[in-house]
């Protein structure tokens, strides 16, 4: 669609939802992206089936599945990513907003000049405190938690900075499951090339790609691994080149390939380790396949520059030696052998993650059932005037 026409369906679109009766109106999903529907899809399902609750989704993005559900308590509006969705969120009514959006009210989308109640989503394991700003996530009422360390670290900031505490729900991590669910043993392991090794690293200046990519790779092939390589979709699209620099020297390496479809998820299967940085896919690897995950120790990934204030190490630097090994970057040759020592012994390291797994994150197996109840909880008080739709305000805004 054209810009002028992108432009008056967001307008129709907004109109849409305005038109919507209010009373329809009580649980709204926002996602800023069709990547959000993976993570929204679970719950949805359960509000509207189990507590046959009516939701309306709205979505920047006109792919996003969400959009195009066949279900009838799903009430759908796109609403583009520029102005339209500026005045949505300063204009809403309704009773929630659920949201993985990051950074509410501290860029262009605000809190409503109504009441509503805001409830934010984590869609991955890492800490509060060094990958984002120090005050992402301020300005909500209602934050559900993936794991434990989440809502401590919550807490610790609201006790530094005197902000008003918000309500903090144990949720869970639902990719964690889906993947216990899903997996499937690899190919028996054997000597190379019969140990697949899963290049997966985050994108950056300061990442594994950027830094080393080529050298890595030859290691790695010239120590007779499989090798496949599963960028960070943002690579393609901000630097392309390292990409092509692989591919022109190894691309008709018989033992490597390179997978840039997000949706694929054979190499996660039929691999036997993961090779990263601070990509949170090492996370989703390592508990959710229980299979090793090789840490390259490139600076590490944060918007927060004061996020050592909070005395508390982050999640995504504690977990990294607990799941696999870190390595450093001038240790690069001994990567192979450190392959070979994390999958020697893989049943004893599904012990250990087993048992990590089971203090790190909340609701395992029930992480939906958590997060709907507690939805529909909200939503109710808020219709009785129990809950504060405002408490997400701190410092007087």
């Amino acid at each position: 669609m054209s810009g002028p026409g992108r432009f008056f369906s967001n307008w129709r679109q907004y109109r849409a939802f305005k038109r919507h009766p209010r009373d329809a109106r009580r649980i709204v999903f926002f996602s800023e992206s069709a990547q959000d529907w993976h993570h929204h899809a679970t719950i949805i399902a359960d509000l509207t089936g189990r507590h046959g609750r009516s939701i309306c989704y709205v979505a920047s993005d006109p792919e996003d599945p969400g959009l195009h559900q066949a279900n009838a308590k799903i009430v759908p509006f796109c609403i583009g990513e520029g102005f339209f969705r500026i005045v949505f969120f300063q204009t809403l009514q309704a009773d929630v907003l659920v949201t993985q959006l990051l950074d509410l009210d501290n860029m262009d989308l605000k809190r409503s000049v109504h009441p509503v109640h805001y409830i934010y989503m984590f869609h991955s394991l890492i800490s509060t405190h060094m990958a984002d700003h120090e005050n992402s996530f301020d300005h909500y009422d209602t934050i559900l938690c993936a794991g434990p360390h989440q809502g401590i670290e919550v807490r610790k900031r609201e006790a530094l900075r005197g902000l008003k505490p918000k309500r903090l729900v144990p949720h869970g991590y639902y990719r964690l499951e889906q993947l216990l669910a899903e997996r499937r043993e690899a190919p028996p392991l054997g000597d190379p090339p019969h140990i697949h090794v899963l290049l997966a690293p985050s994108w950056g200046e300061q990442t594994i790609l950027n830094l080393f990519g080529l050298e890595l790779t030859g290691i790695l092939l010239d120590a007779g691994f499989t090798l496949t390589l599963r960028p960070h979709f943002q690579t393609r699209w901000k630097t392309p080149a390292v990409l092509d620099a692989i591919t022109d020297r190894y691309g008709t390496h018989p033992n490597f390939r390179l997978i840039e479809q997000m949706g694929e998820s054979d190499s996660l299967y039929d691999s036997h380790v993961m090779i990263t940085d601070w990509s949170g896919a090492g996370m989703d690897y390592g508990l959710g396949l229980e299979k090793p995950v090789l840490y390259i120790d490139v600076p590490a990934k944060s918007r927060n520059e004061t996020w050592r204030e909070l005395g508390i190490e982050p999640f995504e630097m504690a977990v990294r030696k607990q799941i696999g090994a870190l390595v450093p970057t001038d240790r690069l040759a001994d990567i192979p052998a450190e392959i070979h020592r994390l999958v020697a012994d893989p049943a004893r390291f599904r012990e250990q993650i087993a048992a990590l797994r089971a203090e790190c994150v909340h609701n395992l197996g029930s992480s939906t059932q958590a997060a709907a109840d507690a939805i529909c909880a909200i939503v109710d008080e808020v219709a009785n005037g129990a809950a504060d739709a405002g408490a997400g305000r701190v410092g007087g805004a």
